[in-house]
C-alpha cells in the first residue's frame, strides 16, 4: 500500500484517504492559484499508526522519498543548504480546526538556520523561525530532537497522528458528532514565511464576512508574523483590508482567488494565506459554513446573483440555521451595566456566570449557564467552550480561534475586548473588577459585555428570513401559519422526494 500522495492538481484521490486540507490545496491548483510545493500522508498511514503504535512499515522511504520531489522542485534541501523547510499539519476528512498537533519550519537544523540568516541576510528571521519551529515541535511532544531533517519529519508525522487521541481532539469530534475511527491526513508543505520582512504576513479570509454574510473580502492578517498567529487568536491583528493598503499586487490577487474559489463551489469560502515578501500563497481552502443570519444572507444572495437556484438554497439551510436567524439582542436604549466592548464574532444572547477557566467552565456548567472569559483560547479550551453558554477573550478576532470554534457551536462570543485581564480567578476591564461567578450578559452582535441580566429582545422578521420561508411554502404547497421549523422540514420532505423519484 502507497502511504504517501503528491499535491498534484491530477491528484484523484478522495478526501476520505487525503483529507479535506489536501483536497483544497489540489483544487487550488487546479484553480491556477499558488500552492507551496508538498505531498500528503494518507489517513491509512494514520489508521495503521494507532493500530499498531508505531509508522507503518514502508512509510519512511516513502517519506524521503516525496521530500526529494520538493527538493527537486524548489531547489533546496531539507536541513541543507540552500535550506528547505517544511510544515507539518493535520488535516482530517472533517474540518477540526487547531484540535490536533501542527510543526512549523521542520528542516531547520542548526548548519540550515545558518544557512538561512546568510542567504536572507537577516539573522533575526532565521532566529525566529527557528524559535517557532523548536516551540511548535515541544507544542506537539516532539522533544529532543535530532539534527537529522528526516528523522525530524518522521516523528512530526507520528506526533500529528498521535494528536488524532489528544483529549480536545476527542471531546471536539464528541461534541460534533465526528466519528473517532476516521483518522487523519498529514500535510506536508514547503515553509513559505509570514514572519520573513515588512513585506511579509499571513491570515485568514473569508469571501463573506462569515458574522453578517455580508459579500466581500473579510478577515485578518499579522504582518511579520504567520497564519498560525492570526489563528491562534494570541497575536495583534491587523483587518484584511490592510493589505490592500501595503501590498496591493497581493489584494487584487486574493480579491480574483476567492471570486475563482466562489464560482467553483458556489458558496461562500475561507482561505488561509501567507505574503512572502509580497508574493501572495495559498496554503487552505474550505467552504465557510455560516451560522443564523449570515446563513440565510448568503443563500438568498446567492440566489439573486443567479450562481444556485430557490431549491438548493432551501436544502443548504437547516433547523438550526433557522433557529438561529432569528437571534436575540440586549434590548436598545436599556439601562444596562457596560462592562466591556470588544468585535462581536458570534450573534446572540448568552447569560450567565464567570468563568475563568476551561475546567471551571465545564464544573461550574452543571449547575447553571456560565460565560468563558479568557485572554484567548486554544484547542485546550474546547471543552469549556462546549459547556459554556457563551464566550469573551481579550485578544483574537473574527477569524481566530475563539470566534470559529464558538460559531460553530453556536455560542455568542465577544473577541478583542482592549484592556481585558483574566488572572487568579477574577476578571480586570477598564479599572473594574469582576469575580469569577458574577452573573454577566454577552451580545455577540453588537460586541457588548455587561454586569448582571440585560433586557433581551428578538430579531424582528428579516426580508430575507420571510423570503426562504416564502419559497418554503411554495415548494410544499402549504401556506398554513406554523413555525419556520415547520415550514422548512415540509419543504425539505417534499424537495428530497421527487430528487428520490429523479434517481429511479
Amino acid at each position: 500500500m502507497r502511504w504517501v500522495r503528491p499535491l498534484a492538481a491530477d491528484l484523484a484521490d478522495p478526501v476520505g484517504v487525503i483529507g479535506a486540507k489536501a483536497g483544497g490545496l489540489v483544487l487550488l491548483r487546479r484553480l491556477g492559484l499558488p500552492v507551496p510545493e508538498g505531498f500528503v500522508v494518507t489517513t491509512a498511514a494514520c489508521r495503521a499508526f494507532r493500530r499498531d503504535g508505531r509508522p507503518p512499515a514502508g512509510l519512511r522511504e516513502e517519506l524521503v522519498a516525496a521530500v526529494a520531489g520538493v527538493e527537486a522542485a524548489t531547489g533546496r534541501r531539507l536541513g541543507g543548504v540552500p535550506p528547505l523547510a517544511v510544515s507539518v499539519r493535520s488535516g482530517a476528512e472533517v474540518s477540526m480546526p487547531g484540535m490536533m498537533s501542527t510543526v512549523l519550519g521542520l528542516g531547520l537544523t542548526t548548519a540550515a538556520t545558518g544557512a538561512l540568516a546568510a542567504e536572507t541576510g537577516d539573522p533575526g528571521f532565521a532566529l525566529d523561525s527557528r524559535r517557532r519551529f523548536l516551540a511548535s515541535s515541544a507544542a506537539a511532544g516532539v522533544a529532543h530532537l535530532p539534527d537529522d531533517a528526516v528523522e525530524q519529519l518522521e516523528r512530526a508525522v507520528g506526533a500529528v497522528f498521535a494528536s488524532w487521541d489528544s483529549p480536545r481532539a476527542r471531546t471536539y469530534r464528541t461534541l460534533h458528532g465526528i466519528p473517532h475511527d476516521l483518522g487523519t491526513a498529514v500535510v506536508v508543505q514547503a515553509m513559505v514565511f509570514g514572519n520573513r520582512d515588512d513585506r511579509s504576513a499571513g491570515g485568514v479570509a473569508f469571501s463573506r464576512d462569515p458574522t453578517t454574510g455580508e459579500p466581500g473580502p473579510f478577515g485578518e492578517v499579522v504582518f511579520r508574523g504567520q497564519g498560525d498567529d492570526a489563528v491562534a487568536g494570541a497575536a495583534a491583528t491587523l483587518p484584511l483590508d490592510e493589505l490592500r493598503v501595503r501590498e496591493p499586487g497581493a489584494w487584487a490577487e486574493l480579491r480574483g482567488a476567492l471570486e475563482r474559489i466562489e464560482a467553483h463551489h458556489r458558496d461562500a469560502c475561507s482561505v488561509e494565506l501567507t505574503v512572502e515578501s509580497g508574493a501572495l500563497w495559498f496554503l487552505q481552502v474550505r467552504r465557510e459554513g455560516s451560522g443564523g443570519a449570515a446563513a440565510v444572507r448568503v443563500a438568498t444572495d446567492l440566489v439573486d446573483e443567479g450562481v444556485i437556484g430557490r431549491d438548493e438554497a432551501l436544502l443548504r439551510l437547516s433547523a438550526r440555521h433557522l433557529r438561529d436567524a432569528r437571534v436575540p439582542r440586549i434590548a436598545p436604549g436599556a439601562e444596562v451595566d457596560v462592562l466591556a466592548r470588544g468585535v462581536g464574532a458570534c450573534p446572540g444572547v448568552a447569560v450567565g456566570r464567570v468563568a475563568t477557566s476551561a475546567d471551571g467552565a465545564v464544573r461550574m456548567a452543571v449547575e447553571g449557564p456560565v460565560v468563558l472569559v479568557r485572554p484567548e483560547t486554544s484547542p485546550l479550551d474546547v471543552h469549556g467552550i462546549g459547556a459554556a453558554a457563551g464566550v469573551v477573550t481579550a485578544r483574537g478576532g473574527p477569524a481566530g480561534h475563539a470566534a470559529v470554534v464558538a460559531r460553530s457551536m453556536g455560542r455568542p462570543a465577544v473577541v478583542g475586548v482592549a484592556g481585558l485581564v483574566v488572572e487568579d480567578g477574577v476578571v480586570r476591564v477598564g479599572g473594574r473588577v469582576v469575580a469569577e461567578g458574577a452573573l454577566v450578559g454577552v451580545d455577540g452582535g453588537s460586541g457588548v459585555v455587561v454586569l448582571g441580566r440585560p433586557p433581551v429582545v428578538e430579531a424582528g422578521d428579516d426580508d430575507r428570513l420571510a423570503r426562504v420561508l416564502g419559497w418554503a411554502d411554495a415548494v410544499a404547497g402549504d401556506a398554513r401559519a406554523r413555525p419556520d421549523v415547520e415550514r422548512l422540514a415540509a419543504a425539505h420532505a417534499v424537495l428530497r422526494a421527487r430528487a428520490a423519484s429523479a434517481g429511479r
